[in-house]
């Protein structure tokens, strides 16, 4: 038996997961069908494009102190020092599989994929959740078919990072706070028990994966805030300021449960109150390059740049001609510069000392006067189109480079197919959701009125909409305009391209 949510509509029942459209046999076969590709695409970047990162290294030794000395922490000139660096709820997930399957790269591939397959699932879900009752069906079998056979959230199957295991919170609170708009309970029919869950159940519980999620990532609020934001529009009206505050205080505290153990832990280790992990990554008494970050986020738009910049910073010398045209201003400007990495260079661990960090705090400030629309929309959008549209094949055994096509095909054949193919899947993904999203608002408005019975959930696809727009905002703040850091959204993406499949095609 499995359990399938019910949700009320014109006095009846309508599973928001598909029960019986083309009988139970059709619904197990293409089920497992798309399971099955899903987990063939992610076996196959387990085992043939197994890969490590940067982060890897660290990540990989916070989880097996953990194991080891239970103690959240690495090792610093031969002591083991206690840390806040990272948000613990990665590192604890590798110590759960150590303990469980012990030390193995390949089992915490494993364990990635499988917890990605579910993931999948959640995704078909969320699109069911959005769509029409009367295709509910078809939206989460579109939905399961997207997630299974996308490639960018499943090839960070066979890596040591973060993207999958927050994917799959992230996914789960999405689906509870899109649930916790509609407006009357749904039940779940469980063997030969039903249960009820309220709105405000699936709010609660959306606020909570999403306290889990920011264990994960440290800038998972941004969801909270997003879902608040929805949730005081959609229900000003009916419920008061009142109710609106005392529920708004009740995800905030139910969003505290599971940081507060990681709260008071620094509290009592490290001596600091410390909710999330450190902007800038520093361990205490270590100085944050501000100004210099804030020299890059005038003209830092393509992610290559980032690992001659951003990146360089204590581990490789610097040279004045890595950096691209549009770094400077003027030949005065580019010796201002070329001068302050030269005294960088010279620096026994590579460090840029506070003189040197006012001295491009001060270039930046110049910049931003001479072109505020520069530094403020031009770059910010520049670097939301790298975020968004750079082809993500940094995974992958290939340089990732189109340009010059003649001399990259040369190259290599299936280096510049790869490297098109996942370019313009991205491209492709974002305009059908942008379709999906148009979709949803006409058939809210049908007949010049808005549907409320038959329409979909127009303001789930607000929430999902807002929250995609709210983190791409944030991160083109962050110092490096990394890709990787929208993976945690493609559920979100592919659930709006599923509501493309509500519309029933017509048959002769």
């Amino acid at each position: 038996m499995t359990a399938q949510p019910m949700a009320q509509h014109q006095g009846q029942e309508v599973p928001i997961i598909p029960a019986q459209e083309g009988g139970v046999t059709v619904l197990c076969v293409q089920t497992f069908l798309a399971a099955l590709a899903g987990l063939a695409l992610r076996l196959l970047f387990v085992f043939q494009f197994p890969t490590t990162a940067g982060d890897s290294d660290l990540y990989l030794q916070l989880g097996r102190n953990l194991v080891d000395h239970h103690v959240y922490g690495f090792w610093l000139d031969g002591h083991l020092v206690p840390t806040d660096l990272r948000m613990p709820g990665y590192p604890a997930f590798l110590a759960a599989v150590t303990m469980l399957f012990g030390r193995s790269m390949r089992a915490i591939s494993l364990s990635q994929a499988l917890l990605d397959l579910v993931t999948c699932f959640l995704t078909a879900t969320l699109g069911a959740a959005l769509a029409p009752a009367s295709a509910r069906c078809r939206v989460w079998f579109a939905g399961l078919w997207l997630a299974a056979t996308c490639p960018f959230v499943a090839n960070y199957s066979a890596v040591v990072l973060t993207e999958v295991l927050v994917t799959f919170f992230t996914t789960g609170a999405l689906v509870c706070f899109i649930l916790g708009l509609r407006q009357s309970p749904i039940e779940f029919k469980l063997w030969a028990h039903t249960r009820r869950v309220t709105p405000i159940g699936f709010a609660l519980l959306g606020a909570l994966l999403t306290g889990i999620a920011t264990l994960v990532r440290p800038e998972m609020p941004l969801l909270l805030a997003t879902a608040a934001l929805v949730y005081v529009l959609r229900w000003r009206s009916s419920l008061g300021f009142r109710r609106i505050a005392v529920f708004g205080l009740s995800m905030a505290g139910v969003f505290l449960v599971p940081l507060a153990p990681w709260a008071a832990r620094n509290f009592v280790t490290l001596h600091e109150t410390q909710l999330l992990s450190p902007r800038y990554a520093t361990l205490p008494g270590e100085y944050a390059p501000v100004g210099y970050f804030a020299w890059t986020k005038t003209w830092l738009e393509r992610y290559r740049d980032a690992y001659v910049s951003v990146w360089a910073v204590g581990e490789d010398p610097m040279n004045i001609d890595d950096s691209p045209s549009t770094a400077f201003d003027s030949p005065q400007e580019k010796a201002r510069v070329a001068a302050l990495f030269d005294q960088y260079n010279t620096e026994s661990n590579l460090d840029i000392t506070p003189e040197a960090d006012q001295e491009f705090a001060e270039i930046a400030r110049e910049r931003t006067r001479r072109h505020p629309f520069r530094t403020h929309v031009r770059v910010p959008f520049e670097r939301a189109l790298t975020i968004w549209f750079t082809p993500r094949t940094e995974l992958l055994p290939i340089d990732g480079k189109l340009w010059p096509l003649r001399e990259q095909w040369q190259d290599s054949h299936a280096d510049v197919l790869t490297t098109a193919g996942f370019g313009a899947l991205g491209y492709l993904y974002v305009a059908l959701a942008i379709g999906g999203v148009w979709f949803a608002w006409r058939g809210r408005c049908a007949g010049g009125a808005v549907n409320l019975q038959n329409g979909p959930n127009l303001w789930g696809v607000t929430l999902l909409v807002a929250y995609l727009i709210v983190r791409t905002a944030f991160l083109t703040t962050v110092e490096a305009p990394e890709p990787r850091y929208v993976v945690s959204c493609y559920p979100a993406v592919l659930a709006l391209i599923a509501l493309l499949f509500a519309s029933r095609p017509r048959r002769p």
